[in-house]
């Protein structure tokens, strides 16, 4: 047998489609069904951390400078747990953690100004229209290298923004066009408290607590999250149209999105179990033509 999995023989070539399908579903069974507390946990525990730094530093308990760095590391980590509940990891609907599934995904996504359920329908599209040119909601994402990404993770930021359009369109498509009411609310309140904080003379902590660290979390986000693990964004095959890949950062500086290939073909394995899920599935990604580039 195989030393990287019991499930696998040592040769897989004889093995026809269906036979690799139904051991990538038994491996992926595996890594499912367990109850994501590291998500939980992740969620409230950085919103507690990010929301202590105001009266810290309004009482002059922590220098704005220390606090900075800190803030923009609460920003970068809110949104994967709001991932995990787009999905319905935490608790699927009818199960007796649903609740808490929802209440993670609402409590902690208004730190980064979407509303969760945005954040949950346009995700969704994306996982069913992968670098579709036309109904990618992730599609602007797309460029022929870092520092481009980078770049134009700040352009599609601005009002006028395809991305933005994307995004609406998705909305549309999910007959859901009172998300953006809300969505226009949840800017217009961002803008509201900043605007207020600086009246009373908190402009430096209204920029460097929320406003900045929000804009460089999203640009993070959006080249680690989107750009890096489907990069070039132009093979729509299920196999083939996101990647494994090494980061130079790590896993867990690139957020766990070495290993996204796993995600997109079992979205429900938690983002924790991706790594085993892959070393374990590797030999049958390989042999089903998965794009494996992380050496």
């Amino acid at each position: 047998m195989n030393a990287q999995s019991a499930i696998l023989p040592d040769d897989l070539s004889q093995l026809s489609n269906g036979e690799l399908k139904r051991l990538e579903l038994k491996i992926a069974r595996k890594h499912s069904g367990m109850f994501p507390w590291e998500a939980v946990v992740w969620a409230f525990g950085n919103m507690a951390v990010w929301l202590s730094l105001w009266p810290l530093v309004f009482m002059d308990i922590l220098p704005l400078w220390a606090a900075f760095p800190i803030a923009v590391i609460n920003m970068s980590l809110v949104y994967l747990p709001t991932h995990e509940a787009q999905h319905d990891i935490i608790g699927r609907p009818g199960t007796k953690w649903r609740w808490l599934n929802e209440l993670v995904g609402h409590a902690t996504s208004w730190m980064i100004v979407y509303p969760f359920e945005i954040l949950r329908v346009t995700h969704l599209d994306h996982h069913r229209h992968t670098n579709d040119p036309e109904l990618d909601v992730d599609i602007t994402t797309k460029a022929p290298g870092p520092w481009t990404a980078i770049w134009n993770a700040i352009v599609q930021r601005q009002p006028a923004a395809k991305r933005n359009e994307d995004y609406a369109g998705a909305v549309m498509r999910a007959g859901r066009p009172e998300l953006l009411l809300l969505a226009l609310i949840y800017k217009v309140g961002f803008i509201a408290v900043l605007g207020t904080l600086a009246w009373n003379g908190y402009a430096l902590e209204a920029l460097f607590l929320w406003w900045l660290p929000y804009h460089i979390a999203i640009t993070y986000l959006t080249f680690f999250l989107s750009w890096a693990p489907h990069h070039p964004g132009s093979d729509q095959e299920r196999y083939r149209n996101t990647r494994s890949w090494k980061s130079k950062v790590g896993n867990i500086g690139s957020m766990g999105m070495q290993f996204h290939v796993i995600h997109h073909l079992h979205p429900y394995i938690p983002l924790t179990r991706t790594p085993a899920a892959y070393w374990e599935m590797r030999p049958i990604l390989e042999a089903r033509g998965a794009r494996i580039e992380e050496l």
